[in-house]
């Protein structure tokens, strides 16, 4: 995380996604969509958004059976700390049935240090974490609710996780490292995932949108969700912009690795409809 070099935004437009209009064939221009739109029955809408998502990162992280690293990044040290991140989602839907993807990327870097005299001498534990993480997102969907104004899904599908961690932490006493630790673990698992998403429009222009999922039920990892609030302005009839918050956590800990974090912060992006 310490430079921030091409981040992507793209996580806020999800939440425009999810919901049911680009993302879910309900998205208004300047009136109400026809019946049809909303029912299905003009056929498939796509859409894809790119997204900007701050995101804290609070939780442990170990590998190869360490003690585990305390990493707690607030999100507003995330250009400190982020050295690459990329975000995306897509949708298609045709009012009834539709498929939903999210994809986020993200490389990270935190260094910790900490100092205690001990016997008039200053010792130092110095720690640091380099994790790359994929998320990968693909879930089916099935309109429950469908109105002039407001829409509801059902979703069902999985989350794939593929996380890279490498941890150095080292201890020494004004001199030389006493001792060291370098190491460095990968684990890749599929988490199955069950979640809702919906859209209200309160004017012509303005809509509410967002999501909520969980997973893993002990399959992979021990559990996992996503929430997602935002707020869409309907640019034009093919362009929304998203504003809003999101949090996700992920508890999954095999063979000595262990990645149990939240990452949660403001997102903002832009939702384009064909």
């Amino acid at each position: 995380m310490p430079c921030y070099k091409c981040f992507t935004p793209t996580l806020a437009l999800a939440a425009s996604l999810l919901v049911g209009s680009p993302v879910g064939a309900a998205d208004v221009a300047e009136e109400s969509p026809p019946l049809d739109v909303v029912y299905g029955d003009a056929g498939w809408t796509f859409s894809i958004a790119p997204y900007f998502w701050a995101a804290s990162l609070k939780g442990d992280i170990a590998v190869r059976g360490r003690q585990p690293f305390d990493a707690d990044i607030p999100f507003r040290d995330i250009f400190d700390n982020l050295r690459f991140g990329g975000m995306i989602v897509g949708e298609a839907h045709n009012g009834t049935w539709g498929v939903f993807a999210d994809l986020i990327y993200l490389d990270i870097e935190v260094d910790k240090s900490l100092t205690r005299t001990i016997a008039g001498v200053p010792v130092s534990l110095s720690g640091s974490l380099d994790t790359t993480s994929v998320t990968a997102t693909l879930m089916g969907e099935y309109r429950v609710l469908a109105q002039p104004s407001a829409t509801l899904d059902l979703m069902a599908g999985a989350r794939i996780w593929s996380v890279d961690n490498e941890l150095d932490i080292a201890l020494s006493a004004g001199g030389p490292p006493l001792a060291a630790f370098s190491g460095s673990d990968r684990q890749t698992w599929v988490d199955p995932m069950l979640g809702v998403k919906g859209r209200v429009d309160l004017s012509s222009s303005w809509h509410l949108t967002g999501w909520g999922m969980i997973g893993g039920f002990g399959v992979a990892s021990d559990f996992s969700w996503d929430v997602l609030g935002a707020i869409g302005y309907q640019w034009t009839q093919s362009l929304s912009i998203v504003g809003g918050y999101r949090a996700v956590g992920v508890d999954y800990s095999r063979d000595g690795f262990t990645f149990d974090v939240i990452e949660h912060g403001p997102i903002l992006g832009a939702v384009i409809r064909f």
